[in-house]
């Protein structure tokens, strides 16, 4: 099984303010962090580290927990 895809081109650069308030709206929208990483360049690890340091809510509310 293949890994889900990751971008990294911006993987070793410093957030900006401009990044984190996208984040904030992809996070908003309820997107799934493999893809707020496709869209801000960034690898899973990062964005996950990124929400827990910023306080940002990454649970999708549209959608059931797995399992359900």
């Amino acid at each position: 099984m293949n890994p889900l895809p990751q971008s990294t081109r911006n993987a070793a650069e410093p957030w900006t303010a401009k990044e984190v308030r996208q984040f904030e709206k992809l996070a908003a929208e309820n997107l799934p962090p493999s893809v707020i990483s496709l869209r801000l360049g960034r690898p899973v690890p990062a964005i996950l580290t990124k929400a827990m340091q910023a306080g940002i809510e990454l649970t999708p509310l549209n959608r059931p927990p797995y399992g359900v």
